[in-house]
């Protein structure tokens, strides 16, 4: 059978878990890998985690595989967050929130002291843009923030599903948003941030502190610091 990036990438991070750390679980076909390896040690190994997880997704896979959930109201830090993204460029800058947890997923990040981030070689960008940018927005008056980010310079697409609107665990909506190319993406996440009715959007810039990217031939590398992409 052929490697799974995917896989590589996030059991690789996952031996990265001590004992008695707070760990943020990620959201994603990556992060699964991650959470499943993180409960593989604490039955094998006895590893003492406690977990606070991106989504009701993570939440569940994570209840459902024994490992110990915690949450803010028991703890304001966390210790590392594995997690993965749809873009990844040379600085660090990622493109998150393809599967719509951006905001409880940028909330974690933003409480870790560590954040690593697991890609395959394909999510890795010379600069982000080609993927939509998700926005999380209120759903009132959802029309008017949508144009709003429009006159930012994209075009802003209402994120739907079999059942109607998609709808985050926190009751929002998503506006996918096509810049084709972000040349200064902490200047447009400060932009769409400030933007009336929007709650958070899927650029995260300046959390990660390292890139596991798992390779197709079975390899894996890391970055501790943003560089030119090979």
């Amino acid at each position: 059978m052929a490697p799974n990036p995917k896989q590589i990438a996030g059991e690789r991070a996952a031996d990265y878990v001590n004992d008695d750390m707070i760990v943020g679980l990620g959201t994603g076909s990556t992060a699964y890998f991650a959470i499943v390896r993180l409960a593989d040690r604490i039955r094998r190994e006895g590893l003492r985690v406690r977990c606070i997880p991106t989504s009701e997704r993570s939440a569940t896979l994570a209840r459902e595989l024994g490992i110990p959930l915690t949450s803010f109201a028991e703890t304001l830090s966390v210790d590392v967050t594995i997690d993965g993204a749809d873009e990844v460029d040379p600085a660090f800058n990622l493109v998150k929130g393809g599967g719509g947890a951006l905001l409880r997923e940028k909330f974690v990040a933003t409480a870790s002291r560590a954040e690593l981030i697991i890609v395959d070689e394909g999510k890795l960008k010379q600069r982000l843009g080609a993927f939509p940018l998700p926005v999380e927005v209120v759903p009132f008056g959802w029309q008017l923030t949508q144009r709003r980010l429009q006159d930012i310079g994209c075009e802003a697409s209402f994120r739907s599903s079999d059942r109607g609107p998609f709808v985050t665990d926190n009751g929002n909506y998503i506006l996918d948003c096509s810049f084709k190319v972000i040349d200064d993406p902490p200047a447009l996440e400060r932009e769409i941030v400030a933007t009336c009715g929007v709650v958070e959007c899927g650029l995260f810039t300046g959390l990660a502190t390292r890139i596991i990217i798992g390779k197709s031939d079975g390899d894996v590398e890391e970055r501790t610091e943003p560089g030119p992409l090979d």
